[in-house]
């Protein structure tokens, strides 16, 4: 382990914080920040914006200029060794002169790997990482897991009473929440590469899932669970255009050939005859979707907690109550021993948000969780 002193950490944060300008807008690509210091100052600085574009090396280096040459480039992962939709970033900062390299983590992309550290190295740079690490993989947990696991990172979004519902029982549920936390919601969404729902939610309610409270580069794509194909060719997510992902049992795929934002996934069946949540979260990995946001009624919330799929909760609670004939957020069996036994998920975070609150959870074990 590398001895960092006071400068070293300012630096890597400062690296760190740019990083997290990209966090609407990079994927599939890391959100990754550089800062490149010589004597003690900041010449140049940079972050990853968007997939296809300059990555935070090169915007830092071109800030920098002949600056560069002789300086310490802190960047919060590995720079990139292989050529992509752009040079690898080793490269340039070998022809820009660096001296020192110091890295926040190595790149578990098996394109990457250590193959950057390796070529700076060659180059007679001196290299170093592991510098604010735990604070690099948080910022990069949807493109971690999608590499050490193969499936995106998981976080289950519901809003519910202060008696635990989601709905009335006739299944009206608008307006549990306020302003402020609908407004958090969309904040959630920027920052998915993804939102899932159930085809039972579409036809209750037609949802756009998409951010509309602020401008950003990209939406997220819309991803149907429909064993059964009922998708409307009416409904909002076939008819406003934007990328819809249908996931299906169903063959019976012709019938929205019409529709270029509409793309059919195939799923094999779990063994209760569904569709199988581990493979599609293998082929939307295997998409590029690292960070999944899943906004969906109790039988699909209740089957990604009895998957095991879900990496984070996140609670809206609005303090109304709803009473005892609405409808819960999950559908799970009565167990007896949950009182005694250690609680599976534990708070991260309790934010007040107008009249509501926030209420962030992740599961109480390490177990399965590289990314966090």
């Amino acid at each position: 382990m590398a001895d960092w002193n006071a400068a070293d950490v300012a630096y890597m944060r400062q690296a760190l914080d740019l990083a997290w300008q990209g966090r609407f807008s990079t994927a599939p690509n890391p959100r990754v920040g550089c800062v490149v210091v010589c004597g003690g100052q900041v010449v140049g600085q940079g972050f990853h914006v968007q997939a296809g574009e300059a990555h935070a090396e090169v915007h830092a280096l071109r800030q920098a200029g002949a600056a560069a040459r002789g300086a310490t480039a802190y960047v919060t992962l590995e720079p990139c060794a292989h050529y992509g939709r752009t040079p690898p970033c080793a490269q340039a900062l070998v022809d820009a002169g660096v001296a020192r390299v110091v890295a926040a983590m190595r790149d578990p992309n098996p394109l990457v790997a250590g193959k950057g550290l390796m070529m700076l190295q060659a180059a007679g740079i001196e290299t170093a990482f592991g510098l604010l690490e735990d604070e690099a993989r948080a910022l990069n947990r949807g493109f971690l897991s999608r590499m050490e696991r193969q499936r995106p990172f998981v976080r289950l979004k519901t809003a519910i009473s202060l008696d635990g519902k989601t709905a009335l029982a006739d299944g009206r549920s608008q307006w549990i929440t306020g302003a402020a936390a609908r407004a958090d919601v969309q904040i959630l969404r920027a920052e998915s590469c993804a939102v899932l729902t159930g085809i039972g939610t579409v036809l209750a309610d037609n949802p756009r899932l998409t951010v509309r409270d602020f401008d950003t580069l990209r939406q997220p794509v819309r991803v149907v669970l429909d064993s059964g194909l009922r998708l409307p060719e009416n409904s909002v997510l076939v008819q406003d255009g934007l990328p819809t992902w249908v996931a299906t049992l169903s063959d019976d795929v012709e019938r929205f050939s019409a529709y270029p934002n509409i793309s059919i996934i195939k799923i094999e069946k779990d063994n209760q005859g569904r569709v199988d949540i581990g493979a599609l979260l293998a082929e939307l990995a295997a998409r590029g979707v690292g960070e999944l946001l899943v906004e969906a009624g109790a039988a699909v919330n209740t089957a990604f907690l009895q998957g095991g799929w879900v990496d984070e909760l996140v609670v809206y609670q609005s303090p109304k109550l709803l009473g005892d004939a609405a409808r819960g957020a999950f559908t799970l069996a009565q167990n007896p021993d949950v009182l005694t036994r250690e609680a599976e998920w534990q708070t991260v975070s309790v934010q007040v948000l107008d009249k509501d609150i926030k209420w962030v959870l992740r599961k109480n074990t390490a177990d399965e969780q590289p990314c966090v």
